[in-house]
């Protein structure tokens, strides 16, 4: 622990924008600064290094490109693989597990070892592994490695070691599922069939033991053979060639008959009496031709026939439509006597399977439900019911249901917030499912002790936004609002969509959300900006829509001053800021020649609407196009519901509205902000023209990078000198004389740089001198991809092959018009109590402002007080210069005390403005100010703002502007995240780098405390998606279907193992049908085959070890790891296990002295019958 109560005498220290320690993770410490620490901070750090640790905690959503599926129909628990070698394990809500293959092979099968608390999978790399689901976390015991054969299907029977695995050559291997080995025993391709057979069958495609024999092995070959094998007698009993290739066999239970699907869309079924030919072909789907012939159908991948003790047997299958209906949706039919049942699905079908009653394959199956995998959904439909009703899904299976476009995670919502928003949500849910509960419900779940209320937003390519409770590691949708509804809907060839085609007009770029106030708002892909209040009432409102003209038409080139490492600059000049008028002109002061282009992408409804309970739109804010030029993509926002202020930023400029007055108060350019401060030197304007084609640039809250639509690639605003130095000449860091300003309405009129003796230099590229002009371009409207697929080549170099390791390249702020556009962005606002201008005495609201320059403004504000004078008297707002520069775009800033605690923004209390009127109560703003002053009685006044670029994080000193502390975060890569969060009662400075690392920092001190390469950025979508929030968690889009939670602190690490759900839980296998004497005399003695005799070591000896490597797992390992994250709650259920021990070890012995009892018993009337008729003769009796 520290404290920093002044700065060392002695201490030597280097610049604060030198760069200290290695470039990978940046200097080793926060450097403490030349200037003078206030006497009354006394802060006691209280974080360390053992305060953190980084692990995965759940995953949510739907599994990405699924590949196969199984379920354990005694523990109830359901798996699912794929493409990318993960495993899903879903039980009952609040049981969900995931686990990833280290080979990323695609999951080809999977089977569980049923209520053994197992799992096997099949990859596509030809490798067995066996899972172990007995712990929270599961983990691999062992693995088996093919080398010369590929695996195609695989067979593991109930109550089974020996696992049946089929390969493309057509050979039956068998494995052993305890020591993971290959047995002796091969069925080999060319034994299996006849020898007069000149072609080679194909690949395993079917493998099953016959339900009334485990001796006999159905194998089923692609090109259409069958063969029954005998593995006591090793000889085949039957073989069956067809003339169409087979696709899947299911069997009747009695093992008597069993049905294929095949190719041509038929299901043949064959009795094994007459096995010649098929007793029955039909084709489901195929109709009878004029001409007699029949359709031609699309394969029927898989079948399944299961009966049913009170009614005719079920054959429920995928595909066999006729190809003549075009378009059609996938199916699955169930075919339930003679009726049939044709259930259209939104995707096509991965993978289905029958739920049933008994796990045994020779009992009456009994069919509940049945599970059906799609490419992009998970149902369950209930066959109970003669209409075949769907399940309700409890998991958060729809988050990908459009594209999602950004996320947002807050850890530290108000209680009541979340059983509001459900019931409101509630209300809209769709019905028609079945009223049964959920078959999936295996393992356990119980809350755990180290929950609060945490909600997860996620914004999306339609402009739906969602809310999700995310409380305890669960996923559940509270509530959804459509964007959309606010504006009318677009009718094709009107205004700009008959020139403009846009696919998602309403996607959601970002989201500022205060849960105080209940205040939402939104911005969309189209330049617009919708403020949402919360109301528990319907509501006749109408919309009030404000157009905002931000567009700017410099085109200067940029060169860094020569102080731009100085951590502080003058205050600009000193006149005091007049009130804004309230419509602004465009920043430029140019208007445009002719009202056609000053109108928005989208039309806002304008005329009364009914909204629903929930949140409803008051305001929409929209930027117009100018001269043929769409407006440019909103890079940031904030809003303060304590101000009633909201500020928007974008590659041109800034603009502040008072949403509770309606009315537009700043619009200004990012140039005019400087004042007489401007740190850069910049060339002489040229005057705007007019231009038909449009802008194609955008740029990206977060990144100090611009969108270029001319090569659809992002491109970085930095470059280092080291890249540039041989080709390009040094760079004039001289600066041309303060450029003049005068104030007009409140704002700098935009200045013009002085000519100075040395002219600012352009660097020179191999083609000679260049000036960065913004070209012609497509418009920045186009169909919003989402942040799964958007596509990322960070640095721009000039050789198409270094786009490919361009993340971990460097990126220097010291270039910055090379390559480029040359409009410097509003990265980042933030509203707060702070002090406006230097050696202020008291705080007051003040707007600060970062940009993609590293720039950090101020813009103090004037706000009435009194209520009656906030709704009527107009805000004063007035730039106040620069503050503060750092390396790299200015990611984020955020407030401390002088005692080391973060300082809340002010807020309003909510109020329902729908609720009916009390008029002993009036409705009144009730406001929560956090300002400086009152959150540090005994510490004097001023705070410290923190703030953090892409490469570095500064501590400053308010009111003095004094940077305290620097830390260079990297030099070889560049932060994409950055927040400032509260983790074990302190709060810590949290980065997420575009090299994957993970790093926290200490406050105010900028002391590493922990950096972990954790995830390397493969795409845009981590880069979008990625947050942090409180209590040490963060999220990212792992997929474009799925949900990634981490944490980075130690002590929810430790309770990770209570909060996670138990996969296994002890259940007695349900117990075998007495088959009779009669029935199991006659129909065949299936219980009495011995695989081990067979299969094991002494029978059919050792397998090839050429053929298969055995591969041990990390099982144990991983529990090691278990075992130290959390011995307490170990210990406890080790003490548990043995207490259940003890019990069932207690009934044991009691069921034991009732059948010792019972065996005295009939011993003891036996011997008496015995006495009694020992003397009778025959005929007596």
């Amino acid at each position: 622990m520290k404290k920093f109560r002044k700065v060392l005498d002695g201490l030597t220290t280097s610049s604060p924008g030198g760069t200290i320690g290695s470039p990978s993770c940046g200097s080793a410490a926060g450097t403490p600064t030349n200037a003078s620490t206030p006497k009354e901070m006394d802060i006691q750090e209280t974080l360390v290094s053992e305060n953190f640790q980084l692990c995965k905690t759940v995953r949510h959503g739907f599994p990405y490109q699924p590949t196969a599926l199984a379920f354990d129909p005694v523990q109830k628990i359901l798996a699912i693989g794929s493409r990318t070698g993960g495993i899903r394990i879903l039980g009952r809500p609040g049981v969900d597990c995931y686990c990833q293959h280290e080979s990323g092979a695609a999951v080809l099968q999977l089977q569980f070892l049923i209520n053994e608390g197992a799992l096997v999978t099949a990859c596509a790399d030809d490798t067995l592994h066996l899972w172990n689901l007995r712990q929270r976390r599961p983990a691999v015991l062992h693995s088996l490695k093919f080398n010369r054969e590929r695996i195609t299907f695989c067979h593991l029977p109930f109550q089974s070691k020996w696992l049946y695995v089929g390969t493309e050559r057509g050979n039956t291997h068998i494995v052993n599922i305890e020591s993971f080995v290959l047995s002796g025993y091969v069925i080999m391709w060319n034994k299996a069939i006849e020898l007069c057979t000149k072609t080679h069958p194909g690949p395993v495609v079917h493998l099953s033991d016959s339900p009334k024999d485990e001796g006999k092995l159905l194998i089923g070959f692609e090109s259409g053979t069958i063969v029954q094998w005998d593995l006591r007698g090793k000889k085949a009993d039957f073989r069956i060639y067809y003339d169409e290739a087979i696709h899947s066999v299911g069997w009747h239970h009695e093992g008597k008959q069993f049905m294929c699907s095949h190719s041509d869309g038929s299901l043949s079924m064959w009795n094994l009496r007459n096995t010649t030919k098929p007793f029955q072909v039909t084709f489901p789907h195929g109709k009878i031709q004029k001409d007699g012939r029949k359709e031609s159908c699309k394969p029927i991948l898989k079948v399944e026939y299961k009966t049913s003790r009170n009614s005719e047997p079920f054959v429920i299958f995928s595909g066999g439509l006729s190809y003549d209906k075009a378009g059609r949706r996938p199916t699955l039919t169930i075919m339930h006597g003679k009726a049939i049942t044709v259930l259209e699905m939104d995707y096509p079908i991965v993978e289905f399977m029958a739920l049933c009653e008994t796990p045994y394959n020779n009992e009456v199956q009994e069919p509940y439900a049945v599970v059906v995998l799609l490419e992009k959904d998970l149902i369950v439909v209930d066959l109970t019911q003669s209409n075949f009703p769907v399940f309700e899904n409890p998991y958060p299976m729809d988050i990908h249901e459009s594209p999602v476009t950004c996320t947002a995670y807050f850890a530290d919502c108000p209680p009541d917030i979340i059983p509001i928003l459900y019931s409101i949500g509630a209300k809209h849910k769709k019905t028609g499912y079945s009223q049964k509960e959920w078959p999936v419900a295996g393992g356990t779940w119980t809350l755990g002790s180290h929950t609060y209320p945490e909600i997860i937003v996620t914004g999306h390519a339609d402009g739906s936004i969602k809310f999700w409770d995310a409380s305890a590691i669960t996923l559940q949708m509270l509530y959804k609002l459509k964007t959309s509804k606010a504006f009318e809907k677009p009718k094709p060839g009107e205004g700009r969509a008959a020139e403009l085609v846009e696919e998602d007009p309403f996607a959601v770029q970002m989201v500022s959300w205060c849960p105080q106030s209940r205040i939402f708002c939104v911005v969309g892909i189209s330049a617009h900006i919708i403020l949402y209040r919360f109301s528990k009432y319907d509501a006749n409102t109408q919309i009030v829509s404000l157009e905002v003209r931000l567009q700017c038409e410099t085109e200067d080139v940029i060169t860094p001053s020569e102080n731009e490492n100085n951590p502080c600059f003058t205050e600009s000049s000193p006149h005091s800021p007049q009130p804004h008028h309230q419509h602004p002109a465009s920043p430029g002061g140019v208007t445009p020649e002719g009202n056609k282009d000053s109108i928005p992408y989208i039309k806002v409804k304008d005329r009364m609407v009914r909204v629903p309970p929930g949140y409803q739109a008051e305001l929409v804010i929209q930027l117009l196009w100018v001269d043929g030029e769409p407006p440019q993509q909103i890079t940031s926002l904030d809003i303060n519901s304590a101000y009633g202020l909201l500020a928007f930023g974008n590659c041109n400029g800034l603009a502040v509205v008072d949403y509770l007055q309606k009315t537009i108060l700043l619009c200004m350019s990012t140039l005019d902000l400087y004042g007489a401060a401007d740190p850069y030197q910049r060339l002489t304007r040229s005057p705007r023209r007019n231009r038909q084609s449009t802008s194609g640039s955008f740029c990206m809250r977060g990144l100090s990078n611009f969108y270029s639509d001319s090569k659809k690639r992002i491109r970085t605003s930095y470059q280092s000198l080291t890249e540039l130095s041989d080709n390009q000449q040094s760079i004039d860091m001289e600066r041309s004389k303060s450029p003049t300003s005068d104030h007009v309405n409140g704002h700098c009129t935009s200045p013009t740089s002085q000519p100075s003796a040395g002219k600012p230099r352009v660097p020179m590229g191999p083609e000679g001198p260049r000036l960065t002009r913004r070209g012609p371009g497509r418009p920045p409207f186009r169909k919003a991809q989402s942040a799964a697929c958007m596509e990322i080549s960070l640095p721009v170099s000039h050789t198409e092959e270094s786009r490919e390791n361009s993340f971990s390249r460097s990126r220097s702020s010291s270039v910055s018009s090379i390559d480029r556009d040359t409009k410097e962005a509003i990265t980042t606002l933030q509203f707060g109590e702070s002090y406006g201008r230097k050696n202020d005495a008291l705080p007051t609201p003040c707007l600060w402002v970062g940009t993609s320059l590293g720039v950090v403004l101020l813009i103090p504000m004037s706000i009435p007080t009194d209520h009656e004078e906030r709704m009527e008297e107009p805000v004063a707002i007035g730039p106040s210069g620069t503050a503060l520069m750092l390396k790299g775009s200015v990611l984020r800033i955020s407030f401390l005390d002088f005692m080391g605690q973060l300082i809340q923004s002010p807020h309003e209390v909510w109020r329902d403005l729908n609720a009916p009127e009390d008029p002993d109560r009036p409705r009144r703003r009730k406001l929560v100010h956090f300002s400086p002053s009152s959150s540090q009685d005994n510490c004097g006044e001023g705070h410290l703002a923190v703030v953090c670029s892409e490469k570095q994080a500064k501590v400053i000193s308010m009111p003095s502007q004094s940077c305290l502390f620097v830390h260079n975060i990297t030099e070889s890569s560049f932060v994409l995240r950055a927040d400032v969060v509260s983790v074990s009662n302190s709060v810590c400075l949290a980065c997420f780098c575009a090299n994957g690392h993970v790093m926290t920092l200490s406050l105010p001190s900028l002391r590493p405390l922990m950096d972990v390469n954790y995830l390397p950025l493969t795409d845009m979508r981590i880069a979008r998606t990625f947050c942090f929030t409180n209590g040490g968690q963060a999220l990212y889009l792992s997929s474009p279907t799925e949900i990634q939670r981490i944490t980075y602190s130690q002590e929810m690490c430790d309770n990770l193992q209570e909060m996670l759900g138990e996969l296994f839980t002890p259940i007695e296998t349900p117990e075998a049908q007495n088959r009779g004497f009669l029935k199991g005399f006659f129909g065949g003695n299936s219980h009495n085959f011995d695989r081990e005799e067979l299969f094991g070591e002494a029978a059919a000896g050792k397998g090839s070890r050429s053929l298969a490597q055995h591969i041990p797992g990390q099982a144990g390992m991983e529990g090691m790891k278990v075992a130290a994250s959390g011995v307490v709650g170990d210990l406890a259920r080790a003490r548990i296990a043995l207490d259940e021990r003890g019990q069932r070890l207690g009934e044991l012995e009691d069921r034991t002295a009732l059948m010792m009892t019972s065996a005295e018993t009939f011993s003891k009337h036996a011997h008496e019958l015995m006495l009694k008729c020992k003397d009778k003769k025959w005929y007596q009796f």
